[in-house]
Parts: structure tokens; C-alpha cells; sequence
């Protein structure tokens, strides 16, 4: 009897290692604020970017994944929640965290999952649900970043985008038990402003014009008023540390003389110039989208070094690789840097998921599809099932070549931070396959868009004689969606000149 029960035992013990095994690893690769107008694979005129090219060839595209919060912290609380901001308390960058709440790595842990987190974390509270957490304090430097564990404070020297991968490599090769399976997030801080390029990088582009995008010269027409009042333009808001015009303060005596080598002849060429009105717009888009350029070059030598690392040791055929960025970007359309409007630079985000054996290499995926999704497909990957609470939808099934007859047909978008940065007026909106509708609520304005026939979105049809259905239609979509995810009534204060003029409506 005891023979046959250490047997039994055996056997048992056999086929739960064995099932270990059998449990997907992912590999989340996440950097800030990068354009998917600036990955090659999404069709970039202005830069290459082979290694995260390698991930969508062995796997799959998204050309429709959207945020829901298009501002830094607000969409790393979505990612981890599952849930809209008005939910998990993120609304703005102002905002702490709240780490006690449910998050997937808590939910990966209890499933036998080792969590990591390297890099950019941006949400004030510490990390919680993860074995392994060294991040950067705060924003975090390009040089010499300052980096946070539960060790306490380590200063490291060197650039940051290699910072990181050495942590996320170090964890990954000596400090993960190898008898579990893992989830580890590599989180960039590339390219986020000011983009300083890697000592690698420095003078790339120099000899060549990066090209234009058609919008830079926007006249803001035939829009509402909060786009023509931001503060996010090319031409007249970037600053003299964004142009590199001075070094940065933080440099080692080796990386400053490398820095004043690449940009002090550029610098003086510039002074000597005298560049004035379409002329100075030219050198600061060069000068600005060259930098944005060099940090993703650095971004992406530093992914294929993680791809390497997988197909040397052999994790390659049992990690899922998932490359994505909190959000879009401008890269000079409407004449813009930055991001948080619901139009579609910043809107859009990349998102590239290779997974061995299970996803078709090389397909493109048209589903609309949100960083909403993102916690609950992580769980379905790993077996575990995701709670009733959580409000986006796995992408398993796209991902397993399945047709869906009933996913989504339309996305809610809601952006709450002003006053604040760049002065972009709060607003949510639904965006279908063909039509978009945005409302800024603080003005009471709305603006619509056919994104076939105006995919630049200059011109607002709201209000216009053919479009009543389909605004009628969009209006009646956007508060079932409101309703669905349960978003409150907005009672903060509206602008003085909206409130004096509801005042003249009632009298």
C-alpha cells in the first residue's frame, strides 16, 4: 500500500512540474510615449526599428489598439487594474495609486506566477503584487538614474534604456526561481520628454531630413477652441533643454564630453543662422523628432537584446513577447508634441504580441482592441481567470486566429487633467470603426469626425445636415458605454464663460 502511495505521489508530483512547465512565461515590454508612427513595422517613414519589426513578423499587429486615458500614470493604473480610471482612481498624473486595490500581478502570484517589474513604475505608492521591483524614482533621469527597490535607493551610472534591460536580463538569467513560471514588465522611460539620446545615438540623423508630417503646419480651422489653445506646439513651446540647446545637469565628465562633442557644432550652427518664422519650425521639428528618433533606436537595441536572451536559453518557444507604450504620441501632426487628446496620434498606441505556436507569425489584426484588455488577457495566457469587476475583454481568442461574433464595436475615451500640462480641456468621446464623436464636457461642445474621408481629422462635421443620424447614433452608443463602465457625472467646475452663458440661456 505505501509502495503504491509514493507512486500515486510521484505521479502526481510528475504531472504538476510538468504542467509548471507547460504554463506560458510573458515577457511585457512597455516604453513611454512611443508613436506607433515611429515603428517600421506600423509603416514609419521616418525610422527603422528591426528588433521590435522581429516581434510583429513572429507574431501579430494590432493596427486598432487605443488607451482610455491618453496621460502617463492614468494608463499604467488601467494596465493594471483592468479598469477605466474613474474606477481604479487615476484619473490624472497628479494622482497616487491606490496599491492595495486588485491588481493581475496579485492574481498571477496567487496562481504560482513570480512577478517583476523593471523600470519605469510612475504611479507615486510603491509597486505591490511582485516578487521583484527596482524602479526609477520618479520620472527618472536618461543618465545616472536613481532607482528604487525594497533594498531602498541605488544610484546606478550609465543610460538609462541599458539600465533597465541589465535589470530586467540580471533578474531574469540569476534571480527568478527557475521552477516557476514568470511575468516580468521591462518598462522604458524612452522616449519620453526631453529625449536624450544614448551615447550610441548622439549624432544619428545628422546628415539627413527626417521627413514632415502633413499636418505640421495646422490651422486649427474647423475644430472647437481647445485646439488652437493647448500648449503642446513645435513651433512655439518647446524649451531650450527640450532642443538640447544647453546640456543636461547630470552628466558623468565621459558622457558630457561626448555630449558637448555631438551637439556643440549643431548648437553653434544653429546660433549663427538667425533662423526666423518656416525656417526656425523646420530646425525645431529636425531637431526635436532627430532626438525622438536616437531614444527609440536605443529602446529597440535593447529589445533585441531581451529576444536574444529568450532564443539563447531556450525560453523563447514558452514566452509570450508583448511590446506596447502607454499611449501615443505626436511626432508633429497638427504641429504638436505630446499626447492626451482622443484624436488619433496620441489616442493609438502600438501593440505587437508574439506567442510561439499559438499566434500566426507575421498577421495584422483590425479589432478594436484597449489597454482595458490588457490585465485580462494577461490572466488568460496564464490560465487564471480573470474577476467579474475587471471591464475590458481578453484578446486570447484574436490572438488564437479565432473569429469573434460578438466583440466590440465602438470605445469609450476620457481625459481628465485640466488646468494642467499643455492646457488640453477634458474630454471623452466613442470612436467606431469609421466615426469618431467628442465631446468636451467643460465647454459643452462637440465635435465629429468621418475618419475614412478626413483620416487627419481637420475638420469637424457636428452639426452639419448629413451627419444627424449617425451623431444621433454615436450620442445613443456613447452613453450606453458611459452606463456600461459606470462613469460618473462630472460636477467639477465648469469654465467662467460656459457658466455665464448658461446663465443668458436660463434668463
Amino acid at each position: 500500500m505505501k509502495i503504491k502511495l509514493s507512486i500515486l505521489f510521484s505521479i502526481v508530483f510528475s504531472l504538476s512540474l510538468f504542467a509548471r512547465e507547460k504554463s506560458p512565461n510573458i515577457l511585457f515590454i512597455f516604453a513611454d510615449d512611443h508613436a506607433y508612427q515611429a515603428i517600421s513595422a506600423y509603416g514609419s517613414n521616418r525610422n527603422k526599428t528591426p528588433n521590435i519589426d522581429r516581434i510583429a513578423k513572429e507574431g501579430m499587429l494590432f493596427n486598432r489598439a487605443f488607451v482610455t486615458n491618453s496621460i502617463c500614470a492614468p494608463s499604467r493604473a488601467v494596465i493594471l487594474t483592468g479598469k477605466h480610471s474613474h474606477m481604479n482612481g487615476q484619473l490624472t498624473n497628479r494622482d497616487t495609486f491606490d496599491g492595495s486595490q486588485q491588481t493581475f500581478p496579485k492574481l498571477l502570484r496567487k496562481a504560482g506566477y513570480q512577478t517583476a517589474i523593471c523600470g519605469k513604475w510612475h504611479l507615486k505608492s510603491e509597486p505591490t503584487g511582485f516578487d521583484f521591483w527596482q524602479v526609477l524614482k520618479g520620472q527618472g533621469p536618461y543618465y545616472n538614474p536613481p532607482m528604487i527597490s525594497d533594498q531602498g535607493i541605488k544610484n546606478i551610472t550609465g543610460y538609462t534604456t541599458d539600465i533597465i534591460t541589465d535589470v530586467t536580463l540580471k533578474w531574469l538569467k540569476e534571480d527568478r526561481d527557475k521552477n516557476k513560471p514568470f511575468f516580468v514588465m521591462s518598462q522604458h522611460k524612452a522616449p519620453h520628454r526631453n529625449w536624450q539620446p544614448g551615447p550610441k545615438y548622439l549624432s544619428k540623423y545628422d546628415n539627413i531630413d527626417i521627413p514632415e508630417p502633413e499636418t505640421l503646419r495646422d490651422n486649427y480651422n474647423n475644430r472647437l477652441e481647445p485646439a488652437s489653445t493647448q500648449a503642446m506646439t513645435i513651433n512655439r513651446h518647446l524649451s531650450v533643454s527640450d532642443l538640447k540647446l544647453k546640456a543636461p545637469g547630470n552628466l558623468t565628465l565621459e558622457q558630457k564630453s561626448k555630449w558637448d562633442l555631438a551637439y556643440g557644432s549643431k548648437n553653434k550652427a544653429f546660433e549663427n543662422a538667425n533662423l526666423e518664422g518656416d525656417a526656425l519650425l523646420k530646425w525645431k521639428y529636425q531637431r526635436y523628432v532627430k532626438d525622438y528618433l536616437r531614444c527609440i533606436d536605443s529602446v529597440d537595441e535593447n529589445i533585441g537584446r531581451l529576444l536574444d536572451y529568450l532564443d539563447e536559453s531556450g525560453l523563447a518557444k514558452n514566452t509570450v513577447v508583448i511590446y506596447s507604450s502607454d499611449q501615443g504620441w505626436y511626432l508633429g501632426e497638427h504641429g504638436w508634441y505630446d499626447k492626451r487628446w482622443m484624436y488619433e496620434e496620441s489616442f493609438r498606441t502600438p501593440l505587437i504580441v508574439r506567442w510561439p505556436g499559438v499566434t500566426k507569425p507575421g498577421t495584422h489584426n483590425k479589432e478594436l482592441v484597449q489597454n482595458l484588455d490588457y490585465a485580462q488577457t494577461f490572466l488568460d495566457i496564464c490560465g487564471v481567470k480573470s474577476p467579474n469587476d475587471m471591464q475590458g475583454a481578453s484578446i486570447v481568442p484574436i490572438l488564437k486566429g479565432k473569429k469573434i461574433k460578438n466583440w466590440r464595436k465602438s470605445l469609450y475615451y476620457h481625459y481628465y487633467e485640466f488646468p494642467g500640462a499643455h492646457q488640453v480641456r477634458r474630454h471623452y468621446g466613442v470612436r467606431t470603426d469609421r466615426y469618431k464623436l467628442i465631446y468636451f464636457y467643460m465647454l459643452d461642445g462637440w465635435e465629429l469626425y468621418d475618419l475614412k474621408n478626413d483620416p487627419n481629422e481637420l475638420c469637424s462635421l457636428y452639426g452639419k445636415p448629413d451627419y444627424e443620424e449617425i451623431t444621433a447614433t454615436l450620442k445613443t452608443e456613447l452613453t450606453r458605454l458611459r452606463k456600461e463602465y459606470k462613469v460618473p457625472t462630472d460636477n467639477r467646475p465648469m469654465s467662467e464663460n460656459v457658466r455665464k452663458s448658461k446663465k443668458k440661456k436660463k434668463g
